[in-house]
């Protein structure tokens, strides 16, 4: 049975890139999102490509929901050798207008619902010798005071405090999973992805198959600087 790669808040932009890429290196692949048609016709795209695909409609903002979910996996498709997280955080643009569940939602969804997946993955993961954590942020996960301004001026609180406390998450898990040879590592998309719903006016200048080329160079390469950095004065920082 192939290697299994449990892909979290699936859409057509990065998601999708990784989910080709690991798909083209052998992986089977599980699609998670929240919208059941899409996901089955994602699936069935793959699936004429020759590659092992599978659905599974969840609420990535349920952390309780995690355990089943990747029980699931296992079943459909064999055991979990990479979680890649991509759910984005949204909500709470302006933290004090904002109903305080906002956030806990933002937070449930780039946080505990991450370490909820890893939690009940982690015996696959272990038993791989090559298993990962593979995670998407954005630059308002990284500490920056140009950032933290652009955050508030432009309302999206929320996500930056979430993205922040995911950056952190990874870092711990990186070091914390290390013993067990599990990989933890990110990839920080400062910029616009080009065909994503934020490439407004063609705005993107990263293409997702790039993005994806990180990720996979990470899995592969396991360097130590596991945090890829992508986009505008970024590049070469931290990258594999």
């Amino acid at each position: 049975m192939p290697k299994t790669i449990l892909v979290c808040g699936y859409g057509p932009g990065i998601s999708n890139a990784v989910a080709r890429r690991f798909g083209a290196e052998g992986f089977a692949v599980a699609l998670v999102g929240r919208n059941r048609e899409k996901l089955e016709t994602a699936a069935r795209s793959f699936e004429e490509k020759g590659l092992a695909a599978r659905g599974f409609p969840a609420d990535l903002a349920d952390p309780s929901a995690m355990p089943a979910l990747v029980a699931r996996v296992r079943d459909e498709l064999g055991s979990v050798a990479v979680v890649h997280w991509n759910a984005p955080a949204s909500g709470a643009g302006d933290v004090m207008l904002a109903d305080p569940f906002e956030l806990r939602t933002a937070l449930d969804v780039s946080v505990t619902s991450l370490v909820a997946t890893v939690q009940a993955a982690l015996p696959d993961l272990k038993t791989q010798g090559d298993g990962a954590v593979l995670v998407t942020n954005g630059a308002v996960g990284l500490h920056d005071p140009k950032l933290d301004a652009m955050a508030v001026d432009e309302a999206f609180m929320g996500a930056a405090i979430a993205k922040t406390a995911q950056h952190k998450v990874v870092t711990l898990l990186a070091r914390k999973l290390r013993q067990d040879g599990v990989y933890v590592g990110e990839v920080v998309v400062a910029g616009i992805v080009k065909g994503t719903a934020y490439d407004t006016g063609n705005a993107g200048f990263l293409t997702a198959d790039e993005v994806a080329g990180n990720f996979w160079r990470l899995y592969r390469d396991r360097p130590e600087a596991f945090v890829s950095l992508l986009g505008v004065g970024l590049a070469g920082r931290g990258r594999p």
